[in-house]
């Protein structure tokens, strides 16, 4: 075979290669009825979840001279960000987002470094009954808080007639370390069981090989087992962040002075006796959510990343 006809032939390959590839790029997948009627549910329970933030936002824009002649469902006369700055003046945010923070995230490094103390002793040292303790810890959390109310109401008010407490001042009720405490009981439970089973799935001789070079347990936890533990403290942390920043049930029952509530409170000061500016308490509640959603977009790789742990393992 000569040159010429060896490189002609060179060239009709790769001409039937590239028509062999388009072709198959161009052949796709038919359409089946199941994936059309999939992929209108998946559209519909997007927009029905969309629907409420996005109503919100429209009602928030307008004046409620606009939607009181017109009608909430109706296209607004102007668009205004004067609800947003009235709620802003009326709710008495700053004060409130202050109190949120004050008790959110002590509360939200205690369970966090309470749960993974637990975490740790629970998955790396043979305790006996180390099985029960979890099952325990996790089934603190199936009780229903409601049920807990009076008792722990009682319990508060017992602790501060002790004459210990009201000779030194020191009151749990009313206060935000007392809303802290009931926040880390009632979250630790859930968090350990999340992250001993993370820990349980580590490799032993990390801290097999640790111990043998003479590291002490504190060495072990901190400098080897938490770094590795920072994809489900970022779930973690995310879930409880927003968790605790909406309660609102306990600093209700726990806290009499309503300058020391937190923000979700705060809706209510933007509700008149006589009167109710929706379009007001819709700014309000949209500035009030607003940081959960920052919070979740900062951590939202490792939120997912946490999420995911273990799912394509066999």
């Amino acid at each position: 075979m000569s040159g010429a006809e060896s490189t002609a032939g060179v060239r009709v390959g790769r001409r039937t290669e590239a028509a062999a590839t388009a072709t198959v790029e161009r052949k796709r997948p038919p359409v089946r009825p199941g994936r059309i009627v999939l992929h209108a549910f998946l559209a519909l329970t997007a927009l029905a979840f969309l629907f409420p933030l996005l109503y919100a936002v429209f009602t928030s824009l307008r004046s409620y001279a606009d939607t009181a002649a017109r009608g909430y469902l109706s296209f607004p006369r102007e668009l205004t960000l004067e609800n947003f700055a009235k709620a802003w003046r009326t709710g008495d945010i700053p004060l409130h987002f202050l109190n949120t923070v004050v008790v959110v995230l002590p509360s939200l490094v205690l369970i966090l470094l309470l749960s993974s103390f637990v975490a740790f002793g629970l998955s790396r040292y043979r305790i006996p009954g180390r099985r029960i303790l979890l099952v325990v810890f996790t089934a603190g959390n199936l009780l229903p808080q409601q049920i807990l109310l009076t008792p722990l109401y009682q319990l508060y008010q017992l602790i501060d007639d002790s004459d210990f407490m009201y000779d030194r001042g020191w009151y749990v009720y009313d206060s935000y370390w007392g809303v802290i405490a009931i926040h880390v009981a009632f979250q630790i439970g859930f968090c350990t069981f999340v992250l001993a089973n993370y820990m349980q799935a580590l490799p032993e001789e990390l801290t097999e090989s640790a111990l043998v070079d003479g590291a002490s347990a504190w060495r072990q936890y901190w400098g080897i087992t938490l770094p590795l533990c920072r994809p489900p403290l970022a779930a973690l942390a995310t879930l409880e962040f927003t968790w605790l920043y909406n309660d609102f049930l306990w600093a209700l029952v726990l806290m009499s002075s309503g300058d020391k509530r937190p923000i979700t409170s705060a809706l209510n000061n933007l509700r008149g006796q006589f009167f109710v500016d929706n379009n007001m308490l819709a700014a309000g509640s949209l500035i009030i959510a607003l940081p959960t959603i920052v919070v979740y977009f900062l951590l939202q790789r490792h939120f997912i990343r946490g999420l995911t742990l273990g799912a394509t393992k066999g």
